[in-house]
């Protein structure tokens, strides 16, 4: 049997003495989308955090490809390059360009070639529909857009995997669609995700697995998004989802 791309044992994280993450264990197999949902402050996003080492853990281990993913590692920003990440604030350059924002990482960080590197990112661009917006500065740009090239920026690395947190939260209700029809696509064509959402019509439609995180610890797990979100096994589970439509 084949080691999971991402393998999380014991995973235990304190701020100032909170206990944030408890033991957490996770697989995650290449292609497969995991979405990971639950109340605000059970740990969604320092998980995601802790998984591109920009926190520190105090126990456990991180694992992907069978390598330990460490925050103070020599080897730490290559490592990274295989961890895409994209946050709800899309943390574009304001001074730069659209196709600037996108080239800066593959150029200077991966020493790859101009060229080949350009012609990626208009690709890239071509495929959320922005091709026309590479001389454009992120002011120019609406919410959503700018979420379509926080992805392009962490696709053109190309990652193992991506993570994204909580990507749509920061939008307008009708730039969200846009946003996750990026998502969907990718997923549609094999690319491994770990998802933290509020957008539980999205989250059921994409995901492979359900992990409901309540307090630091995963309290009920899915392979079967269906089902889980029609009937949870657990009491905290469904009264958590009893405050959302979908």
């Amino acid at each position: 049997m084949s080691q999971p791309l991402l393998k999380v044992s014991h995973l235990h994280k304190e701020y100032d003495g909170k206990v944030i993450l408890k033991d957490l264990d996770l697989e995650v197999e290449k292609g497969e989308v995991v979405v990971i949902i639950g109340p605000s402050g059970c740990g969604k996003s320092t998980l995601l955090r802790c998984l591109n080492a920009l926190e520190d853990i105090q126990g456990g281990q991180i694992l992907l490809d069978g390598s330990p993913v460490l925050k103070n590692a020599r080897d730490i920003s290559s490592m990274r390059q295989k961890i895409g990440m994209v946050f709800q604030s899309y943390d574009l350059f304001p001074h730069r360009t659209i196709l600037d924002n996108i080239l800066l990482a593959p150029l200077k960080v991966q020493k790859r070639s101009r060229p080949e590197v350009l012609q990626e990112a208009m690709d890239l661009l071509a495929r959320v529909g922005l091709s026309d917006r590479g001389q454009d500065y992120p002011r120019q740009l609406s919410g959503g857009q700018k979420q379509r090239i926080a992805i392009i920026r962490a696709l053109i690395m190309h990652p193992e995997i991506l993570l994204l947190d909580e990507i749509t939260a920061a939008l307008d209700p009708e730039m969200v669609h846009e946003v996750l029809q990026v998502v969907l696509d990718l997923a549609r064509a094999g690319s491994t995700m770990l998802i933290v959402t509020h957008e539980m019509a999205f989250a059921r439609a994409i995901a492979d697995r359900v992990i409901f995180l309540e307090e630091g610890e995963i309290a009920e797990e899915s392979g079967n998004p269906g089902e889980f979100f029609l009937s949870p096994g657990t009491d905290r589970a469904r009264q958590f989802l009893k405050s959302f439509e979908y």
